[in-house]
């Protein structure tokens, strides 16, 4: 079994979540309500210990793979600099989620905005939780 440091997942997981929020907050909030079509009174509205309670666990579930995955290279002996572990987790976010957020947007006929809004968080997401396995091997 691979050995990950489970204080790094959890702050990595964490360090996303607050990417988050503030993306979702005062630097797109408005225009991702607009793209979604919610209003502020509907946000508030909704079922928020679930939705932050969900969104953190599946933040520990994309850092712990992201840990393993680090666990991997470390367990054939590769030294990964931060910049790699940066531009792996990077590279995760470009090469997997962005082209599977754009094609169920596609499919379910989302605009370009959201695309792009979401697009952005996860790369974000990924750097910041790159980071934080960069610094917390």
């Amino acid at each position: 079994m691979l050995e990950v440091n489970w204080l790094a997942i959890v702050l990595a997981a964490l360090a996303g979540f607050v990417v988050g929020g503030i993306w979702y907050g005062p630097v797109m909030g408005k225009k991702w309500m607009g793209a979604v079509g919610l209003t502020e009174e509907q946000v508030k509205d909704g079922k928020m210990g679930m939705i932050y309670g969900g969104a953190f666990l599946f933040s520990l579930v994309a850092s712990w793979t992201l840990a393993h995955t680090f666990a991997s290279y470390a367990s054939y002996g590769a030294e990964l600099s931060v910049f790699a572990k940066v531009m792996t987790a990077f590279g995760a976010a470009l090469g997997f989620i962005v082209p599977a957020i754009g094609t169920n947007y596609l499919f379910s006929q989302k605009g370009k905005t959201l695309f792009f809004i979401d697009a952005g968080y996860w790369l974000l997401f990924y750097i910041a939780m790159g980071l934080v396995h960069a610094y917390m091997p």
